[in-house]
């Protein structure tokens, strides 16, 4: 499975932040993409009016920073989190 920019990509990346119990909005505004922590509320922020392209790309660069342990992931869950690992050093 390679990491492709679509639709489908981008949901199971969602998912799999929110499985962290990060929460995903998506604000108009001119800024960069990014994570953070407030009163112990996890939140990503992402501008949504940045192509697909760019919000895969956010996400993929927040999951490899927040190193999440893969220990409590399912298969399919692990292996995507692989393919961002992949992704990110043919980079």
């Amino acid at each position: 499975m390679a990491l492709s920019y679509n639709q489908q990509t981008l949901s199971k990346l969602e998912a799999l932040l929110k499985d962290f119990g990060w929460s995903i909005r998506y604000e108009k505004g001119n800024f960069q993409s990014g994570s953070c922590l407030v009163r112990n509320i996890k939140t990503i922020v992402l501008n949504k009016f940045v192509p697909l392209e760019q919000k895969v790309q956010s996400l993929v660069e927040i999951i490899l920073e927040l190193e999440l342990e893969v220990g409590v992931l399912d298969r399919k869950q692990i292996q995507l989190i692989s393919e961002v690992k992949k992704y990110k050093s043919s980079t």
